[in-house]
Parts: C-alpha cells; structure tokens; sequence
C-alpha cells in the first residue's frame, strides 16, 4: 500500500471517528447537561436471522495490557462505550456492575470501552465505582467505529450486547438505564442463543 493510500485511509478513520465523538458533545441543546447532549431512550434489538458479525475490539485496558474481544469467545459479550467525564456514563456504571455481577455465572462478560478520558481518571472512576470488567482504551473511536455496519453509536454512552456466536444481537441508548432494562435485554439474547 502507498504512503497516500495509508495516509487517505488514516484520514478517512479519523474523520468517521470525529463525526461520532462530535455526538456526544455540544451547547444549548435539549437534554444537554455541561456540553454532554443526550439520546433519546431505546433498545434496538436484532432478530436472530438478521445478526451480523460483531467486530473484533482490541486495544490496551486501562492498565496498559493487550486485551480482546476474541478473548471472550463463546460468551454474550455487553460492551459499554463511557467515559469518566460524562454524566449519565457516570449514573448507570453501578448499574453495569449490578448486571455483570448477577450474569457472571450465566456465560456473560461485560467489556468497556472508554474514550476521550484520561487513563489516570478512567481508573480512579472504576475503583470508586468497583468496577470488576476490563476496559479498552477507545480515545480514538475506532473500536466504536466497527458497529458502523450493524447498529452504530449514536451517543455516549451506548451498550451493545453481542450473543454466544459473536453476532450483534442489541444495542441500549439510554440515559437513564436500569438495570432491568439490560436484564431483559440479556434474557432475550441469551434465550435466542440456547
């Protein structure tokens, strides 16, 4: 590949990167709370029949190990895209630790993926929270940006949860998440799946 070649797709990553960071952010709009703009609430679910490949997300947690989806194969997979610095990320990470706790033993691993954060504020975050799930370090949204094909992010934060088979089976956008919300979200995958 040539150096222009490289050099375009980088640009391309980094501009598709930039346009779903940039909806997580902005001024005055309704339901925006110190420059963080919300979604509107909803699950998005997938029929088993219309499932497609999960992307493949690796990178460094936040503790500079490699780590990898792949290392979860076999599992339903929930991925959470958050960051220290966003409200509702903040609100519903006790809310993640609830439901990973109470699926653990039923084939579920819940993974992170955080972005525009600093790994020193990132950790302090977990601790407070006892956050027991890995994080990769997403600040440059590339791993997010490999549900563009499925059920892309629309907002900060976003949960997807992948089934057994490694197939995008839902995604949850909302800001004031439950946790029987993402229970029964599970339940439906996991029943789909047995």
């Amino acid at each position: 590949m040539s150096r222009s070649s490289r050099r375009r797709g980088a640009a391309v990553v980094l501009a598709l990167a930039l346009v779903v960071l940039a909806a997580c952010s902005g001024r005055g709009t309704e339901g925006s709370t110190g420059g963080y703009v919300s979604a509107s609430r909803f699950v998005t679910s997938v029929p088993v029949e219309d499932r497609t490949d999960a992307p493949v997300l690796e990178g460094e947690d936040l503790e500079g190990k490699r780590i990898s989806s792949a290392d979860f194969a076999g599992k339903t997979l929930v991925v959470n895209v958050w960051g220290s610095w966003c409200p509702p990320c903040r609100k519903e990470a006790p809310v993640l630790e609830e439901v990973a706790q109470q699926y653990a033993d039923r084939g579920v691993q819940f993974l992170g993926l955080n972005v525009r954060d600093q790994t020193a504020a990132a950790r302090a975050f977990e601790e407070r929270i006892g956050t027991t799930y890995p994080s990769i370090v997403d600040s440059d949204g590339r791993q997010q940006l490999g549900f563009a094909d499925s059920l892309p992010s629309q907002a900060i934060p976003t949960t997807w949860v992948i089934d057994a088979k490694g197939r995008v089976a839902a995604r949850v956008i909302d800001p004031e998440l439950r946790a029987s919300t993402l229970s029964g979200v599970l339940d439906d995958v996991l029943a789909s799946t047995s």
